[in-house]
């Protein structure tokens, strides 16, 4: 199988890639807009799993960066099995201090292109036969499908919050675009995973290093191996969607509830420790 993964030079996106590699034996095609990073992530892959890892220098937030990536597939004669949806950018801002450039950024990235992508490889995958062998293959102990899709989401998707409003308003869009496509491709064949972890210990949020380990010390943020683990897991055996942590679970039907004041009072607090 071939796993074609976005921002897969550094965090959760390399972890995914690795856990491919190492548990998977799944040939990747990375892709990311840090060169050199990903060029030394495919070498060692390459050269620690046995597999075959291709690096492609691209910037996702272009217009039609979906379709040179699906073009360059085409031309390359890359049968993509696993698309992982994971490239992102994240900053905490007011919307009136957040520059044009910025907010572009981000609605290209986690709505343009993960719109377009799941577009155009899925239409790739429905399109598929699979061979007597991979009829036969078995994946976590179900039949292999046709191909499988994983978007990242976030448990913010539920929250209206000041700061990271483009942020949530992109993350809900990829929720709820993944849920309503499961239905469409699950019958053909493919699987559509959406993900919505709460905070994840990467530098994504720019917390200090003393608050990132406090934060997975008391279960509030996920290590990403963990996290990338489960959702390998989950999009194998068919699951829609996947959010990990009792206690994400438990505060998502709380968050379209927070009262005002404490919003405001939360803004307040959680500023001082952004960069």
């Amino acid at each position: 199988m071939l796993a074609l993964v976005t921002g897969a030079s550094s965090g959760i996106g390399l972890q995914y890639a690795t856990a491919l590699a190492r548990d998977y034996h799944t040939d990747l095609l990375l892709v990311s807009n840090q060169q050199q990073e990903q060029v030394e992530a495919a070498e060692h892959l390459a050269l620690t799993y046995g597999v075959k890892a291709i690096p492609l220098y691209m910037d996702l937030s272009r217009q039609d960066a979906a379709e040179q990536l699906h073009q360059y597939c085409e031309d390359n004669n890359l049968a993509v099995d696993i698309l992982i949806n994971n490239a992102g950018v994240f900053f905490f801002n007011p919307l009136t201090e957040t520059s044009m450039k910025r907010l572009e950024l981000m609605l290209m990235l986690h709505v343009v292109t993960v719109a377009k992508l799941t577009r155009l490889f899925a239409a790739d995958m429905t399109k598929r036969q699979l061979t007597e062998a991979e009829q036969q293959e078995r994946v976590l102990g179900r039949p292999r499908r046709k191909g499988y899709i994983l978007n990242m989401s976030s448990m913010s998707a539920w929250m209206a919050y000041p700061g990271i409003q483009t942020y949530n308003a992109t993350k809900a869009f990829i929720y709820n675009f993944s849920k309503s496509i499961w239905y469409e491709l699950y019958p053909q064949g493919v699987n559509i995973t959406v993900m919505t972890p709460g905070a994840v210990d990467t530098a994504l949020f720019g917390l200090a290093p003393n608050l990132r380990k406090l934060a997975v010390n008391l279960t509030v943020s996920i290590p990403p191996e963990k996290l990338v683990k489960r959702a390998l897991r989950r999009m194998f055996q068919g699951n829609k969607t996947d959010m990990p942590g009792l206690l994400n679970h438990l505060a998502t039907p709380l968050l379209k509830h927070t009262p005002d004041w404490l919003v405001r009072l939360t803004y307040r607090f959680v500023s001082q420790f952004q960069k």
